[in-house]
């Protein structure tokens, strides 16, 4: 019991956390990151082929490779990924999530939201982005994307790190949009272990 209180407020002392960061802010977390994205987008399209689809065909799309989801009465998730513009990299999101209902356990889970037109990236990259109470994913797994469409402009698909996960409510997802500048400045961390 005590595990399971600890874990939530460590999913609720994150989100809060993080919740200020968007972007990552050293060179070791950008690759960490670009790593994270492109295994996550291997293994949807591993998982359902048919999936390529909404990447060859939408405007844009962000991946969100790991967002840590607790829940005990009070559920909290969060997680940080890259937002893609015609293929290119044009910036990173943090999407952080709290929601009541009775509701226990953590996992981690994989997002993929796809848009289909410029207006609906642009839309989600002008500030704060909610997705509406109705919002759902689809859980993803063999040939869910052949049937799945854009609803309100967006195509969402979520993959569950381990175990099964049903479609899921994405009503109080709040996103925030941070632009990809290459020319940034980079803190630095002396400390930090060199990136590899």
């Amino acid at each position: 019991m005590k595990y399971v209180i600890g874990l939530i407020c460590f999913f609720l002392g994150a989100a809060v956390i993080c919740g200020c960061r968007t972007a990552p802010e050293t060179h070791a977390q950008k690759k960490t990151l670009s790593a994270e994205v492109e295994e996550a987008i291997a293994v949807i399209k591993a998982k359902d082929p048919s999936i390529q689809r909404f990447f060859d065909d939408s405007y844009g799309y962000a991946v969100l490779p790991k967002i840590a989801k607790g829940a005990f009465v009070v559920g909290a998730a969060h997680g940080m990924g890259e937002v893609y513009e015609q293929k290119q990299l044009v910036g990173y999101t943090t999407m952080t999530q709290i929601s009541g209902g009775i509701s226990f356990g953590g996992q981690y889970y994989r997002e993929y939201i796809f848009f289909k037109d410029k207006m609906d990236l642009d839309k989600f990259k002008e500030g704060e982005y909610t997705f509406s109470a109705q919002m759902m994913a689809v859980a993803a797994r063999s040939g869910v994307a052949a049937k799945a469409d854009y609803k309100g402009g967006t195509a969402v698909f979520i993959l569950a790190d381990t175990g099964l996960m049903a479609d899921a409510s994405l009503g109080g997802q709040k996103f925030r949009f941070a632009p990809y500048d290459p020319n940034a400045p980079i803190n630095y961390d002396p400390n930090a272990p060199a990136a590899r």
